[in-house]
């Protein structure tokens, strides 16, 4: 089990945003969260990345670590193993797409430039990019800067992929692609977790769907 929480509440403040969480997440499996804008679809994610301790907590593990006891120097550890894909995608404007994902292996410790190369070119074979890495992040189109950041997500290895809102941003047909690789990506064992609102678009995937609504998280019974 790769994340396992047991009648865990999570509080902002004095605010109960989530209350009695009881939820799992195993090696190889996708899962979907649903909900409307403030229900605690991102606060839930973020207790998963460490961003938020609970209030309240019988069990909190994430891959190896107990997030009720996790000290700031192993935040840095435990994200590691973890790929994020965001809406807005976070590319950094100012450099090409071959820089960018050279900046997160340079900061998590890679040094040969054989083997940074080597894995840039990799992941981005993986996501389907095939435009030339020297462009910027303003001359792709929204979906090819989600493939780059999807690419950016894989880059370390990680253990679970947490993707809050990412076809937030897209038109449909450009969605309905970023959807079928993560199912590719899922079929070949990654792991992972996405928030999204687009509830008639997972309907045809394989995988649980979870809804945050009036503080609580429960399964959902497809049609």
């Amino acid at each position: 089990m790769l994340v396992e929480i047991q009648n865990t509440d999570l509080t902002i403040g004095n605010e109960n945003i989530l209350k009695n969480i009881n939820f799992n997440l195993s090696k190889g499996e996708m899962k979907f969260l649903i909900g409307k804008t403030g229900s605690g679809k991102t606060t839930f994610i973020n207790s998963i990345f460490g961003n938020l301790k609970p209030s309240k907590s019988d069990l909190f593990k994430v891959i190896d670590y107990d997030i009720n006891n996790l000290s700031e120097y192993n935040i840095p550890y435990l994200r590691r193993k973890i790929g994020f894909v965001f809406q807005d995608f976070k590319l950094l404007s100012d450099r090409s797409i071959s820089d960018n994902l050279r900046f997160v292996l340079e900061a998590t410790g890679w040094k040969e430039i054989n083997k940074i190369n080597n894995r840039i070119t990799k992941v981005l074979e993986l996501v389907g990019f095939d435009l030339p890495i020297n462009k910027f992040p303003d001359e792709l189109s929204g979906g090819e800067q989600q493939r780059v950041a999807i690419a950016r997500a894989l880059l370390n290895n990680p253990e679970i992929i947490i993707a809050d809102e990412p076809t937030g941003n897209l038109d449909p047909q450009t969605s309905q692609e970023i959807m079928e690789l993560f199912k590719k990506l899922n079929k070949n064992g990654m792991t992972i977790l996405m928030a999204t609102h687009d509830y008639n678009m997972i309907l045809k995937f394989p995988a649980k769907i979870l809804r945050c609504e009036d503080g609580q998280i429960h399964e959902v019974v497809k049609k």
